[in-house]
């Protein structure tokens, strides 16, 4: 089975020793080091180890799984250990999501290198996979976990072994027919080609034929018109339906003669389904579509609350990891609580509780390399400042000789500025210097130092007494920020005056100090009322977090998304907790069909099959904020099928985030997560859909998807919700 993928994959030597093993170091802590035997399996996606060579080795991790290799001088661990390890040596496996990085030092330069470079061949080889060898690679995977012995074919024991892990519940006899119809050699067991046959033979969508079907004059084929029609009566296409038509013919039909002729098989219409064309998601959100030259006030900013921190706020461990991750996921205002250290040097940690320190200077040079990997705009600095006026010194210091250009020191134009610059301002006339991206914040606890004061350009923190005072004495360059429980309380009592104050000041919301777990709150309400800086503990995954990530997964993930125009109008009427919409109420109706691949909840129970359902949750206004589910389907998350229909009605849809949530039903406790999408309602695309499903760190859980058709209408009579 392997022989699928390993024709693509590239021929090197250093994929060739990685395949032989090596005994690296395993290094978790300063007291934590232990040998272990790593070795590149012969599928080349998959990492096993052992606590020797010739041990009993058990799965590390899949290549999918791996985000980047780093160096040793990138470790924060292992620079903490550069008298023990030449650095050079060292190197450190990045996973996507909120897994721990995994740093291994080899027994020489040379070993570093070669799985280094072998890692990084094989990430980005991963990454550039197209739809089909994402599958084969998937398939293979399968393959090696149901061929129990390795020998490199299933007998039809260990077919059903791999039905139940692939959550399939099938009757013997019909397994049985499928196994034989698939072994055209007549081996009685199925190899490569045969487990492919067999596993299409289980992926057959009666819902996706019938539908084909029902634009098919002749049932095989769909004519250039006949798929025009599909796409303006069912997609809404409108009047591009035409030339995209023959795109998606040329993108997705898979035989040349089809092409040619301009027709869409079944095949080429399920990958046109299953693809980007075929998302929820709408593909005119995914790049920067939004009007990037207002001022920053105009928008919601992706924002974290004490971003050293990727444990809890009492005993968690700080590190400039948390700095990486935040900024690599698209945050646009970062937290920095910096305290007198030793030797002059300034730490930062959450203070008078137990969480480790990290230099100051170590996280100012993580912002440097890592700020705008993911996203060009602006990064702001939120500095909690609690230092002394020679450590102050040396803060400006750092901030001055790391960060270089990229700080922004004075105001563009060297004018007084009358309102906040945009995200784009370097496209700005009469700019000052081009990559000048970041902005300072300081939260002033004492008296600051000239140099550090002199690096407050556009936003100096003041203290907030009430909306009336804020008008009279504050200016647009000023910024408040707000406990979760005071943000909550103005909204309740004067919550179209909040909403007028976001729209020419900036306010930073964050989360109350009795959230010692680095817990979330739900970050809708505030984003309601026009607050553009909700910072959240992005450590802590959960619905909160997928709200956070639903919202600013739009505009190319820059972390700016533009707010509603009536969340950006001084004069605004708009009340979030008592909303008359600004624009037309819409009804969703959503039919929840079928579901495809869905994983196991728990992998260690090898004959438990998951009982699926969908749950619907719209967030948004309160009168807007609701959540329906199907029935769930029992013993098949491999194809389960619902035919259910959702109905919701939405006041201000321009505000509302749909999350897409399939459970595993247990009628004795709560219903396991299986997977999740959350996405914004203007982002949402009407039609037949799928939606691929993320994990609860937000990493693709391929193939796994739900097929939806989506369908909004204008007003909301006679519509319960």
């Amino acid at each position: 089975m392997a022989s699928l993928l390993q024709g693509r994959l590239p021929i090197n030597q250093d994929l060739l020793l990685m395949q032989k093993g090596m005994l690296m170091r395993k290094v978790r802590s300063k007291s934590w080091k232990k040998l272990r035997y790593y070795r590149l399996q012969d599928d080349g996606m998959t990492v096993w180890h052992a606590r020797q060579a010739g041990g009993r080795a058990k799965p590390s991790f899949s290549i999918s799984d791996v985000e980047t290799v780093r160096g040793g001088h990138e470790s924060e661990l292992l620079r903490n250990l550069a008298e023990e390890f030449p650095l050079e040596q060292g190197f450190t496996i990045v996973f996507h999501g909120r897994r721990s990085n995994l740093d291994l030092v080899a027994n020489s330069v040379e070993e570093a290198q070669v799985w280094m470079q072998g890692l990084q061949l094989l990430v980005d080889f991963v990454t550039n996979m197209d739809q089909q060898e994402r599958l084969d690679q998937w398939l293979s995977d399968w393959f090696q976990r149901g061929d129990k012995n390795q020998d490199g074919r299933m007998s039809f024991g260990e077919v059903q072994r791999l039905l139940h892990l692939m959550n399939v519940e099938m009757d013997q006899e019909h397994a049985f027919q499928l196994f034989q119809t698939a072994d055209t050699s007549q081996s009685g067991t199925l190899e490569g080609e045969e487990f492919v046959e067999f596993y299409k033979s289980l992926t057959k969508r009666a819902e996706v034929q019938e539908l084909f079907e029902n634009f098919s004059s002749d049932g095989q084929k769909l004519t250039l018109l006949e798929f025009v029609d599909f796409l303006q009566e069912e997609q809404k296409e409108g009047e591009r339906a035409s030339d995209l038509a023959l795109e998606l013919i040329d993108r997705h039909e898979p035989s040349d003669s089809g092409k040619l002729r301009h027709v869409l098989s079944l095949d080429g219409f399920l990958s046109y389904l299953c693809s980007k064309d075929g998302d929820i998601f709408n593909p005119t959100c995914l790049p920067i579509y939004q009007d990037m030259t207002q001022p920053l006030n105009h928008y919601f900013i992706n924002s974290s609350h004490n971003t050293y921190l990727v444990g809890d706020q009492l005993c968690g461990q700080s590190s400039v990891e948390g700095y990486i991750r935040a900024l690599k996921r698209g945050c646009r205002c970062v937290e920095v609580d910096i305290w007198d250290g030793p030797n002059g040097e300034p730490v930062v940690y959450h203070g008078h509780t137990l969480t480790s320190r990290i230099p100051f200077k170590d996280v100012v040079a993580a912002i440097a390399q890592y700020a705008f990997q993911t996203s060009d705009y602006p990064v702001i600095l939120s500095l909690e400042n609690h230092c002394s006026w020679e450590q102050q010194e040396m803060i400006a210091h750092h901030l001055t000789e790391i960060l270089g250009e990229q700080l922004l020191s004075t105001t563009l134009d060297g004018q007084l500025p009358t309102q906040l610059p945009s995200p784009e301002f370097e496209s700005e006339p009469q700019e000052l210097s081009p990559r000048s991206k970041d902005k300072k914040e300081k939260k002033v606890k004492a008296i600051l130092c000239p140099a550090l004061s002199a690096l407050v350009v556009y936003l100096k923190a003041v203290s907030f007494y009430s909306f009336a005072h804020s008008r009279e004495h504050y200016r647009f360059y000023e910024i408040s920020s707000f406990s979760e429980a005071k943000a909550k309380s103005l909204i309740k009592e004067s919550g179209n005056e909040f909403v007028q104050h976001n729209t020419w000041q900036l306010s930073r919301v964050y989360p109350g100090g009795l959230r010692t777990d680095s817990s979330n709150y739900n970050p809708q309400e505030f984003w309601n009322a026009g607050c553009q800086m909700v910072a959240m503990n992005m450590q802590t995954a959960g619905l909160e977090m997928d709200l956070c990530d639903g919202l600013f997964r739009q505009n190319a993930g820059c972390g700016y998304v533009l707010k509603p125009d009536f969340l950006r109008d001084a004069q605004s009427s708009f009340h979030p907790e008592r909303p008359i919409s600004p624009s037309k109420a819409q009804t969703l109706l959503i039919q929840v069909i079928s579901g495809q691949q869905l994983p196991k909840v728990d992998d260690s129970k090898e004959g438990s099959i998951v009982d699926p359902l969908v749950r619907v949750e719209i967030f948004g206004v309160r009168p807007d904020t609701a959540r329906q589910e199907t029935s769930y389907v029992e013993n098949n998350g491999f194809n389960p099928y619902w035919g259910q229909t959702l109905c919701f009605r939405v006041l201000v849809p321009e505000l509302a985030l749909l999350r897409f949530v399939v459970k595993d039903y247990d009628w004795k406790s709560r219903n396991d997560f299986v997977g999740q999408y959350t996405l914004p309602w203007n982002c949402m695309q009407q039609g037949y859909r799928h939606i691929h499903l993320l994990s609860k760190d937000g990493i693709s859980l391929h193939p796994a998807s739900i097929f939806v058709h989506i369908c909004i209408r204008e007003g909301i009579e006679g519509v319960e919700s």
